[in-house]
């Protein structure tokens, strides 16, 4: 078979095809396997019972279950839901938005393929152009995105240590290169793997930064604010119409609906309607009809702060403390948890890559992600990139016990043999 250009650049291994392989693996094909891997939300009784609940009253009202079922939405999705988002976050945060503002999506990761390359690429003028990515570790999930080489540069963080055993990520201003090749700044806030959250002050100077650059400040806020809200410390929302936010669906509990909602300048909306048209014809039907239910029920943002987040909070804690434990005596770090649904282990002077460890535990059961993946668009090598793993905390914690128990007897073994 002769494939095209485009077709080998998909077809390539990558991240998230690996990550996406495990996790249907584990969660169909193999159930058996301790699954601290992909970002499949937890499943959280309460989320459950309101989803459902949601559905059903779409299903019993016959004008509702039609839209839902039997037709196309316009281009930028359902007109009904984007004017009730207009309203809903106007109301919370006073954002000026109309309903030109915003756009649906089918899930995040296909509206970043869009955006990323609308914005970067070779443009018109002959200008190759590149997604900036202010700190890495970032999201794996980006690096197959662009249809170019160089499509990312990325920048070390600064690391600020925390005790014996933690640290945190912070956007190193001093030595974040913008210049006129940059198409955009993106970060993800939370940060998927790290958990990290980009402080507000770290937000205000990136926003300074892109509009100083006339380029806009992407943010990926498939776990943040204002859902589903899986945040454990201060962080404002923000929008200004240089900001392009993206947020989703899936892990306030619906990752089968694949709806994410695009808030960007009219512009910018304007031709990513008109992009994500001719790739999907129309955004699905489906997360949007429960997206409007959860509106009308006085759900959809006191889920995230209500359930979702006190919940994963709990979890961080205890898979911190059950680390914290069987890692005892072993020279690690966590990233100190901030939001999202993972947690960042760093071994330092691990004896073999973390590539290699995630293939030890995957033949004793446990599946994590290795952290090089993590790191698109990074110039310079560094040894720090293989010295990391992703864990998740979205299974139940009997699960997560014995994938770390397995895991610290792994490093363990590691570490004595060095």
């Amino acid at each position: 078979m002769r494939l095209s250009r485009f077709g080998n650049h998909l077809n390539q291994g990558s991240g998230i095809v690996s990550l996406m392989e495990d996790l249907g693996d584990a969660l169909r094909v193999n159930p058996d396997m301790l699954f601290l891997g992909g970002g499949n939300p937890a499943r959280i009784p309460a989320v459950e019972q309101a989803l459902a609940d949601a559905l059903q009253q779409v299903m019993d009202d016959p004008v509702k279950s039609q839209q839902m079922l039997g037709v196309y939405q316009s281009p930028a999705g359902d007109v009904a839901l984007l004017d009730e988002l207009v309203a809903l976050l106007n109301r919370e945060f006073q954002w000026g938005l109309t309903r030109d503002n915003v756009a649906l999506a089918n899930g995040s990761q296909s509206a970043f393929f869009v955006l990323f390359n609308m914005l970067a690429g070779e443009g018109c003028d002959g200008i190759k152009r590149h997604i900036q990515l202010p700190l890495v570790p970032e999201y794996l999930g980006y690096s197959d995105l662009g249809l170019s080489d160089d499509f990312f540069r990325a920048d070390r963080p600064s690391i600020e240590l925390i005790g014996d055993h933690q640290f945190k990520y912070h956007v190193d201003l001093n030595h974040l290169e913008v210049d006129e090749r940059s198409a955009a700044l993106c970060v993800s806030r939370p940060t998927n793997p790290t958990g990290n959250v980009i402080t507000d002050a770290e937000m205000a100077c990136l926003d300074q930064l892109a509009q100083a650059h006339g380029i806009p400040l992407i943010v990926d806020g498939a776990y943040g604010t204002p859902f589903p809200e899986i945040i454990f410390t201060d962080a404002s929302p923000s929008w200004n119409s240089n900001t392009i936010l993206v947020l989703s669906l899936s892990k306030l509990g619906l990752p089968g609906a694949r709806t994410s909602v695009v808030i960007a300048s009219e512009p910018l909306i304007q031709s990513f309607a008109r992009a994500n048209t001719v790739l999907s014809l129309a955004v699905g039907n489906m997360g949007p009809a429960v997206a409007r239910q959860l509106i009308a029920n006085e759900q959809l943002l006191a889920l995230g702060r209500e359930v979702v987040s006190p919940f994963y909070r709990e979890r961080a804690l205890q898979t911190v403390v059950l680390i914290e434990q069987a890692l005892a005596g072993v020279p690690f770090r966590l990233h100190r948890p901030e939001g999202a649904i993972f947690l960042w282990l760093w071994l330092e002077g691990l004896p073999i890559t973390s590539e290699q460890l995630y293939q030890r535990l995957k033949k004793r059961g446990v599946l994590v992600i290795s952290g090089h993946h993590f790191f698109p668009g990074l110039r310079q090598p560094w040894a720090h990139q293989h010295e990391c793993l992703r864990l998740s905390y979205g299974q139940p914690i009997e699960v997560i016990r014995r994938a770390i128990d397995i895991l610290a007897d792994e490093v363990r073994g590691l570490y004595r043999g060095m």
